[in-house]
């Protein structure tokens, strides 16, 4: 490669001499640049969600290809978030694809030192007869004489991932069961 090929190809020598003086396009491509391609060209479809790590709520494309997810970006469509994700919707890839995900039931017994699996339906029970029991003992019909009929046996703390109509189902859950203590704690 002579001198004079090597500073043609030199991209300050191109955007001086070409006619992208800001250096923002063709003179700031060099030729490995030229031939990569972007992550989501290969998608089948692409969907529409909300990064689900805080209440703000920020849209996020979701690039699927072969059934399974590829990429996930802001959507710059979106008024709220305009393209943009912090750190952690960024990572939020590693919720579908990540290697430290588990996709099985851990239980830790009491007093217990490891986790163990356990079922799906042996989990279900367990946290059903422990609110059943909950229930049982922790119920108040009354306190002081006035009627109260309400339980302090278990409380609610839900996340910022949920969105208002899970909030608003478990809102209804947990004052059907008779529980007092709901938040969601859905803060910015």
């Amino acid at each position: 490669m002579g001198v004079r090929t090597w500073i043609g190809s030199w991209p300050v020598y191109r955007q001086l001499t070409g006619r992208d003086p800001l250096g923002r396009g063709a003179a700031a491509k060099s030729a490995r640049s030229q031939r990569l391609t972007s992550r989501t060209s290969t998608a089948d479809k692409a969907v529409k969600s909300v990064c689900p790590y805080c209440a703000v709520g920020c849209a996020q494309n979701v690039y699927v290809e072969g059934g399974k997810v590829t990429q996930i970006e802001g959507d710059p469509d979106s008024p709220v978030s305009r393209g943009r994700l912090c750190p952690k919707g960024s990572a939020s890839l590693q919720l579908t694809t990540g290697q430290a995900r588990k996709y099985q039931v851990l239980y830790r017994r009491p007093h217990g030192t490891d986790w163990e699996p356990l079922a799906l339906d042996t989990a279900m029970d367990m946290i059903a007869d422990r609110v059943i029991a909950a229930r049982r003992t922790g119920w108040q019909w009354e306190d002081d004489g006035v009627r109260t009929r309400r339980t302090l046996g278990f409380a609610s703390l839900g996340g910022a991932t949920l969105d208002n109509e899970e909030n608003y189902l478990i809102k209804k859950l947990f004052t059907a069961l008779g529980a007092v203590q709901i938040e969601n704690q859905a803060r910015v």
